[in-house]
């Protein structure tokens, strides 16, 4: 016990052990007590370097938790396949009963949320577990756009290596550099898959070099540098070790096997319970329910216990139901131990951060709780409060500043990566998240949901340095490939945002369609808006892809962002096509007759620089008179559709989003003065 208190006090403080091969700087006879205890004299030439990410000792630990499992985490950038393949994987696990149950789960089985399905990305992180002969796979479904990187750091607490899976023609990207950082830094060894290798273009030697140029300039160990590589078509359901595929994945789950070592700990004890909740789930009849990776000692259903922070009071009751992971759900078990990743109910005030230990006698024996999880801090903020416009309450179930505040606050439990402030208006929140999408993704969310919503203008959190005393702001890793005519367009609009040029090039071996790659540095507020801009400035072609860099200095005065002003409704009323005639010479509309609208709404977009106000609710007049101009017609041009993520990226400073279930409406913001509009 005394071992293990000085362990657990040890990766409390503020250092803690980087992730260094026991074997080449613990001396032999006693290499993990050294390693772990503070008390322990370490020779001069047993060199232990230091990291604060490190979490701790299911690594290192000098105890084989349990042989049969394997806790893996499958990271990538986006769009390089990693959902598809873990689909491929359950497939072929004998979790469907025959090909007929398969084809009933559709083609995207992980994907399972609305608007994962839409977007076609993984938003939230999920578990599951395949058999593997007699030995259990717990695997860790991650996102791979840069905004949900909370996700991935929560879920890396549970896993004891990871799945890099690299497009055979991209190679790694700039996500792919911000997750396997996280992973490395943890002491993980990663298992390299090449994916879609079936592709025409795939250069898989250009992609493994590249992968080991990016382990060697994040600092991995030699150990981690000697990766495994194992190729794969996760759409076709096959992988080889080399570039002949097997009929299967037999070969990749055979790498796995090989590759990612069995969980580690301390000590199997009872007392010596330690598990970090690093999910939540909910259970209409079970309640609240955290999803926790057991570090140290073993749990029992029933069993008395306390979930606790540093520092903090402890939250104490009994477990009700404890579950494991099996195949897609969860199987109820009596207990578990270390190694495991348990879901277990019985206490409902359940947070993100908190460990689970013992409580039998009181906790006297307990174990010290685990640091928390630490994840980056948010850099995009927007405001969220009531609908005030006159057009509000129409359709929503939930009004009111209560049961929003309710439902954000509500969200933090699972978000880790979200804050939440009041504000000095009493209707109004403010919302700070990874970037635009991650923000959106929750305002859509609210609004399936049946919230009415009045939301800001994105802006950056800057933040000063404690050292210089300078203001900084976040700057963002760009990365852009277009065809070789865009070029230029593309390269003019980054430089109008104050973008650093690092890299230009040809992707690939050049020829016919091959793509032209431009990295840049672009501050935060250069990147707000700029994705629809670039689009149209490429005809649709641009592939963009952005991952936060770093804090520096912040850039003097305004960046350039929109152009053109709005088309601002005159009056308020119904759109009619008389007055759509009118208007749709000053710019592109967003709306279409027998719309309501009210005064100073946005309407579309006006052609030139600076606000318009324009009349689309007038009537034609009516006469008994023949119009001399009776047989000639004005067509009416289709409107502009606009999502949630485009309404966000045009909102200028003064503009606000007015959020129903079913429509987006944009306006000025009354508190806001109104400069540049003409009447």
């Amino acid at each position: 016990m005394k071992f293990l208190l000085s362990c657990t006090l040890l990766l409390a403080s503020a250092s803690a052990f980087a992730p260094l091969p026991i074997a080449s700087n613990i001396r032999a006879a006693a290499s993990t007590s050294t390693l772990f205890s503070t008390e322990a004299e370490v020779e001069k030439d047993d060199i232990v370097f230091m990291t604060e990410d490190y979490k701790s000792a299911t690594i290192y630990g000098p105890v084989v938790a349990d042989e049969k499992i394997r806790n893996i985490a499958v990271i990538a950038h986006v769009d390089h396949g990693k959902t598809t393949l873990v689909d491929a994987m359950i497939k072929q696990s004998g979790v469907f009963r025959d090909q007929q149950q398969a084809d009933e789960a559709g083609g995207t089985i992980m994907d399972s949320n609305d608007q994962e399905r839409e977007r076609g990305i993984t938003i939230l992180a999920k578990n599951l577990a395949v058999m593997n002969g007699d030995t259990k796979i717990n695997v860790m479904d991650t996102p791979g756009h840069a905004d949900f990187g909370g996700e991935v750091e929560r879920v890396l607490n549970m896993a004891d290596g990871v799945l890099l899976v690299v497009d055979s023609v991209e190679g790694p990207k700039p996500q792919t550099r911000f997750v396997l950082d996280k992973a490395l830094k943890k002491g993980m060894k990663a298992l390299v898959v090449i994916n879609k290798i079936d592709r025409p273009a795939a250069r898989p030697d250009y992609v493994i070099d590249k992968c080991f140029d990016l382990f060697v300039e994040l600092g991995a160990t030699d150990e981690q540098t000697d990766f495994r590589v194992v190729y794969a078509s996760g759409l076709q359901g096959k992988a080889g070790h080399t570039e002949e595929l097997a009929d299967d994945l037999a070969p990749m789950f055979e790498a796995i096997m090989e590759g990612i070592p069995a969980p580690r700990c301390e000590t199997k004890e009872p007392d010596t319970l330690q598990a970090m909740i690093s999910n939540i789930d909910y259970d209409d009849f079970k309640g609240k329910m955290g999803i926790a990776r057991i570090t140290n000692g073993s749990v029992k259903a029933g069993q008395p216990i306390a979930l606790q922070k540093p520092g903090q009071k402890k939250k104490t009751g009994r477990i009700s139901k404890l579950f494991v992971f099996d195949n897609l759900g969860q199987k109820e078990v009596e207990s578990a131990s270390a190694g495991e990743i348990i879901m277990f109910a019985g206490i409902d005030d359940i947070e993100i951060g908190d460990t689970l230990i013992t409580n039998e006698s009181q906790g006297a024996n307990a174990a010290v709780p685990l640091p928390p999880i630490a994840v980056e801090q948010p850099t995009v903020r927007m405001t969220i409060g009531v609908n005030k416009s006159s057009l509000a309450g129409r359709e929503g179930k939930f009004l009111t500043s209560r049961m929003i505040r309710d439902r954000l606050f509500k969200e933090l439990d699972r978000n880790v990566a979200l804050n939440v402030e009041e504000t000095e208006s009493a209707d109004r929140y403010m919302v700070s998240g990874r970037g635009q999408l991650h923000l959106t993704v929750l305002i859509e969310t609210m609004r399936r949901e049946g919230f009415e919503l009045e939301v800001g203008p994105p802006s950056v959190i800057n933040k000063v340095n404690e050292e210089t005393g300078v203001t900084e702001e976040p700057w963002e890793a760009v990365e852009v490939r277009i065809p070789e005519e865009y070029v230029g367009g593309v390269v003019d609009l980054f430089n109008q945002r104050k973008g650093e040029l690092q890299d230009m090039g040809i992707e690939g071996e050049g020829g016919d369609g091959a793509l032209s790659v431009v990295k840049y540095l672009v501050p935060t507020r250069g990147m707000l808006g700029l994705r629809s801009a670039m689009l149209s400035a490429t005809r649709g072609t641009a592939i963009i892809d952005s991952v936060f860099d770093s804090y520096r200095t912040a850039i003097k005065g305004d960046i350039s962002g929109r152009t053109k002003g709005s088309l601002l409704s005159f009056a308020d009323g119904t759109i009619t096509p008389f007055g759509m005639e009118g208007a749709q010479e000053r710019g592109n509309l967003m709306v279409g007759p027998g719309t309501e609208v009210y005064k100073g709404m946005i309407i579309g977009i006006h052609q030139r620089p600076g606000d318009l106000e324009v009349n689309v609710c007038k009537a034609k007049a009516l006469t008994n008179m023949r119009s001399a101009n009776k047989g000639i017609t004005t067509g009416i041009t289709a409107p502009i559709d606009m999502s949630l993520d485009a309404c966000v990226e045009y909102l200028g400073v003064d503009e606000l989003l007015e959020i129903t279930p079913t429509k987006f409406r944009m306006a000025k913001n009354p508190a806001m003065s109104k400069k540049g509009r003409k009447t």
